[in-house]
């Protein structure tokens, strides 16, 4: 695995609370986040690194997001 960095689009709500709302993938395919299930600090496991890990569904895909500061990403297939 490997982490692949992505443009997300958020909000930022009056007490701090950041929400991820869509993904824009490598090839520019933008995902609408369409549930936010979980946050909490965590490492990713399968790519290193460690922040806040959003828990997301996208469709029926359930996956993890990541929020290494300054920058987001996700947990790719393949070397970089």
């Amino acid at each position: 695995m490997r982490k692949v960095f992505v443009e997300v689009t958020a909000r930022f709500d009056v007490d701090g609370t950041i929400v991820p709302l869509s993904i824009r993938w490598e090839d520019g395919t933008l995902f609408e986040i369409d549930r936010v299930l979980d946050v909490r600090q965590a490492a990713s496991l399968k790519a290193g690194g460690q922040g806040i890990r959003y828990t997301i569904r996208i469709g029926s895909h359930r996956t993890f997001l990541f929020y290494e500061a300054p920058r987001w990403f996700v947990e790719g297939k393949g070397n970089a």
